[in-house]
């Protein structure tokens, strides 16, 4: 039986990330994938003829220029083709235009708040130094202040000396960015419905929380911190859906000499008294490793594969802890034609790149009421985004692809499960807003993926359906991601990694936490590491 040098858990783009890294190293890897597909929840299907979908992930900008570098993305097909525009659509048949032009940009923030264009000058600035403050800490591994050893001091010192370089002025604003909702942060420089809903809605995309919920400001952050081509903050389309991200990833790592195995479920991880020394698969393989990668979330490595008499008690009680709270859904639609906006002026720039339809954050915690009662919205939160109007490559000439992904969805229905039908009043919930908006658009549907957090678990593996494998909350980041002690992409069991989002620095389609633990792993290896270069300090 051949004896690898590193098995990972899951083909995920943080598990491609991490085994890119260990393969360039110059260890012998190999990836396990459940699914007859690789990319995780970073995946491009088609499901219709014609017609390619991104059917989870559906955006790109966090992925790390670092990581694009170091593993020659580009030169393995990746493209990203950043957004031209974006829209707020109001009740009342207006909207609030999103333009790449800062100038444009600004006039339609004053089309409805002289006083919020003038602001937003402020807000941007504020919020481009917090990106300035946090960006640097994505890359490094965080310290434990528990155990103090060497790189633990230096680490924290590391952080002191960013903290000891802000003015009185900006520590006290760091501090309260961490822990305030996204409603009083944009109320300190908003005072238009629209324009805060529309700064809002990054901060509560994929967490379990509302706008007036304390800690969304930093959701925000999150979503803030990627770049496309150079440009902070910017979001775009990966040309051929977000699976383009998996499938360079794994081209990569085959370049390298690394093996994927698709249909290849872990049933559990192989422990004996020195620690873990491969995988079992569901069907009975066991295959051999010196060390075990789980890109897995940290509840699905702990609580399902592996074995709790192999775990101290402590630590699965803060596993079971860690906040992971589906509430997002998602409908990938193919239509025969592009719909129309009326709102919209003809061959408006706004319709590349994401529209919403809720235009008060008010609108955004009455969504956020139903799910805490158990329910879908009633007037969900759409992100919505038609990637074909940028690349045609998705869809058949004429035709275009829609994603919209669907704040909030309970990851049970009133305490029960989901079931079909209430998959298609989902469905018919988010489709019957799209069409208040846009007269026809039912009739021009061909086909419908819809995918609450049933699907999102059983198919892709994130519990819950939590798309961050964990919420962002203050308490879950740095050396508490995902649980105090082992923060360092580590287990109490000896060669037992786990390297998916629910690590530092967290979810979205970033590839920092993937390498990072590539980082650990070679360190305990002691193999150099000089395929990876360093993070950048400044944006």
């Amino acid at each position: 039986m051949k004896k690898w040098d590193a098995v990972v858990i899951g083909s995920g783009h943080n598990g491609l990330v991490n085994a890119c890294y260990l393969q360039r190293a110059g260890l012998d890897v190999l990836v396990v994938e459940k699914n007859e597909w690789i990319g995780g929840a970073a995946v491009s299907r088609e499901l219709t003829d014609g017609f390619l979908y991104s059917n989870c992930s559906y955006v790109c900008s966090l992925f790390r220029p670092e990581i694009m570098r170091d593993l020659e993305l580009p030169r393995h097909g990746l493209q990203v083709i950043p957004y031209e525009g974006g829209a707020v659509f109001t009740q009342d048949g207006d909207h609030l235009g999103a333009h790449r032009d800062h100038h444009a940009h600004r006039r339609a923030f004053a089309r409805f708040s002289k006083r919020d264009a003038e602001a937003y000058e402020r807000y941007a600035r504020d919020v481009t130094r917090q990106c300035r403050f946090i960006q640097p800490l994505l890359m490094r591994t965080a310290p434990d202040p528990a155990r103090l050893r060497p790189r633990d001091v230096s680490e924290l010192l590391y952080l002191g000396r960013k903290f000891a370089g802000l003015s009185a002025e900006e520590m006290a604003l760091t501090m309260r960015f961490w822990t305030m909702s996204i409603s009083d942060f944009l109320d300190e420089y908003f005072e238009s419905d629209v324009v805060k809903s529309y700064l809002a809605i990054s901060g509560i995309i994929g967490t379990a929380l509302g706008p007036m919920s304390p800690g969304t400001a930093y959701v925000l952050l999150h979503h803030y911190m990627g770049e496309v081509d150079g440009s902070v903050g910017a979001w775009g389309f990966a040309r051929g859906g977000m699976g383009a991200v998996t499938q360079a990833l794994a081209k990569s790592f085959r370049e390298s000499g690394g093996t994927i195995r698709t249909e290849a479920e872990v049933d559990r991880v192989l422990v004996d008294t020195q620690g873990a020394k491969g995988v079992v698969l569901a069907g009975g393989e066991e295959i051999r490793a010196d060390r075990v990668v789980s890109n897995a979330d940290v509840k699905r490595t702990f609580l399902k594969l592996v074995e709790r008499s192999d775990l101290p008690d402590p630590f699965v009680r803060d596993v079971e802890r860690f906040k992971m709270r589906g509430s997002s859904g998602k409908l990938n639609i193919a239509l025969d034609s592009m719909p129309e906006f009326p709102a919209l002026p003809p061959n408006s720039p706004c319709v590349r790149g994401d529209m919403h339809f809720t235009d008060s954050i008010e609108r955004m915690e009455r969504g956020y009421d139903d799910w805490k009662a158990g329910r879908w919205s009633a007037d969900p939160i759409l992100d919505m985004v038609i990637p074909t109007t940028l690349d045609p490559t998705m869809a058949p000439p004429g035709k275009h692809f829609m994603s919209c992904f669907v704040q909030y969805c309970p990851p049970k229905v009133e305490g029960r499960d989901w079931t079909s039908a209430d998959r298609d009043a989902f469905a018919d919930t988010v489709i019957s807003q799209i069409a208040d908006y846009s007269p026809g658009f039912r009739e021009r549907i061909v086909h419908m993926e819809v995918r609450t957090p049933r699907e999102l678990e059983d198919e892709v593996g994130l519990t819950e359906g939590n798309i961050f494998q964990g919420e962002l909350t203050f308490d879950q980041l740095l050396f508490n991601r995902p649980v105090p002690g082992y923060a360092q992409y580590r287990s109490p069991i000896g060669g037992l990694y786990i390297c998916g989002s629910s690590t530092h620095p967290g979810g979205g389609v970033m590839g920092a936490p993937g390498r990072n633990a590539a980082a650990e792993i070679l360190r305990d290896a002691k193999r150099p590491n000089k395929q990876m270069s360093p993070a950048h300090e400044v944006l």
